[in-house]
């Protein structure tokens, strides 16, 4: 027997592993992550932004830390990770779309953190064995294919190791234009416009109302970065100026915060532009109703035009009157009822259906976790008498971007199972074994998928 560490590469695995006897590879650890899970005969995977905030714990680098701590329960975003698991349970219904096939899925809540959004993609294309015993690791990948990131940064970040290994990635909120390049990313999709189009769109706002001194806010991020590039470069060619250019802090630093604050106070440009994902601008819009910053028109980028964490009274002084890019909307016929008919379980993989009833009913399943005010769980609540943003149906933007991509992934996956053996895409004219199937030939079909559709991934 001989031990060392190795990295476990190939096209359907990525994981740290320990070689521990001839023909078998061990997971050298294992990652909490809050998620949900159902079996399949082909498995898709899925990162949500569920909880906005993560607290890491302090590293004393003499024991291993504990897992970081995901915090601020987002009902939206949960009702995009439930609009997945409607969709492909609407797919496994379907006689026509993937006979014989069941689709299952594992999700995973990225917490809005890279480290934690990183760990879920590995996770995901690793599986969750604890050894296995064939290092050529044939036979179908733990998921053949992952639905997300939302987040630019996280995209790119794991499209450029996964790209390595062709595991498609459909993207429903990932909007940087930078992930448009082939070569970079060659198994990321989208189902959402990139920013050129977002950046142009607002230049014609300006260009309507005669606005052409403004002000510009952007997240410490790739899609808020590149977006306000692409507007300096835009706004300047349509003859306009910006008054100020700030980046919103990475760690939400109060006195960044306040000093931003103030330079919009002290600014002439009375037009804001802001680039930024919800979990950067809460913070600056705390401080801005704080200081009763008002008389200034907010543009929104689609990030945050439409969340419902800013429709609150609190923020209608501020931000009444925003105007903002919106994702397109859609309806999705049954969703409604589907999300008033969850109920939890006690199943370990499906904890953030718990996570979510307790947040949604202010009550513990562990007695142990009681504290005062709250009571105990008893997985009948009535869903039917909550009124959030997890059951609201009326707005279904970036959910309908989901529903897309779940579907768009099961008719690549349909088409696949249609080739005629001798007249096939890959090498010698031979097609895809289900059995044995890999990312890269998903990649081929859900290419011409997104083609025929007409949804672009280049632009």
């Amino acid at each position: 027997m001989w031990i060392t560490l190795c990295l476990y590469l190939s096209i359907n695995c990525i994981s740290v592993v320990s070689v521990v006897s001839a023909g078998t590879c061990r997971l050298q650890g294992r990652f909490k992550l809050n998620g949900m899970y159902q079996d399949g005969d082909l498995i898709l995977g899925g990162l949500f932004e569920v909880h906005f905030l993560t607290v890491f714990p302090e590293l004393s680098f003499r024991t291993e830390p504990d897992p970081p701590y995901c915090e601020q329960f987002d009902m939206a975003s949960f009702q995009q990770a439930q609009t997945m698991v409607f969709a492909l349970q609407e797919i496994n219904k379907n006689p026509s779309l993937l006979p014989n096939i069941t689709l299952g899925y594992y999700l995973y809540d990225n917490c809005v953190k890279l480290g934690v959004a990183f760990r879920a993609a590995t996770a995901l294309v690793s599986g969750t064995e604890e050894s296995i015993s064939n290092l050529d690791c044939t036979g179908p990948p733990p998921v053949i294919a992952i639905v997300g990131d939302p987040g630019s940064t996280h995209s790119i970040a794991i499209s450029s190791v996964l790209g390595l290994f062709r595991v498609p990635m459909v993207s429903y909120f990932a909007t940087c234009s930078c992930l448009s390049d082939r070569k970079k990313y060659p198994s990321f999709f989208r189902t959402i416009p990139s920013d050129a189009f977002q950046v142009r769109a607002m230049m014609q706002i300006l260009r309507h109302f005669g606005w052409t001194w403004v002000g510009l806010l952007y997240s410490d991020d790739d899609y808020g970065i590149y977006a306000a590039q692409s507007f300096h470069q835009e706004v300047q060619l349509f003859g306009g100026c910006v008054g100020f250019s700030e980046m919103l802090p990475r760690d939400n630093n109060r006195r960044d915060i306040k000093r931003i604050v103030e330079g919009i106070q002290a600014s002439t440009a009375k037009v804001v532009v802001v680039f930024s994902t919800e979990a950067y601008l809460l913070p600056l819009m705390d401080e801005v109703t704080l200081k009763n910053v008002t008389g200034r028109q907010w543009i929104a980028s689609e990030a945050w035009a439409t969340s419902p964490v800013f429709h609150t009274p609190r923020l209608l002084p501020v931000l009444g009157g925003t105007l903002g890019i919106a994702i397109r909307r859609g309806e999705i016929q049954g969703l409604h009822d589907f999300l008033h008919y969850l109920r939890p379980d006690n199943n370990p993989k499906n904890n953030m259906v718990r996570i979510f009833w307790e947040k949604m009913f202010g009550c513990k399943f562990e007695t142990a976790d009681i504290e005062k005010g709250e009571k105990l769980c008893t997985g009948q609540e009535d869903l039917s008498s909550t009124n959030t943003a997890y059951t609201d149906v009326s707005e279904l933007r970036a959910s309908y971007n989901v529903y897309k991509a779940v579907y768009a992934l099961a008719h690549a996956l349909h088409d696949l199972m249609q080739c005629e053996e001798g007249r096939g895409p890959f090498s010698e004219n031979t097609c895809a074994d289900i059995t044995n199937l890999q990312p890269w030939q998903v990649v081929h079909y859900l290419q011409k998928v997104m083609q025929s559709v007409g949804i672009t991934w280049a632009k």
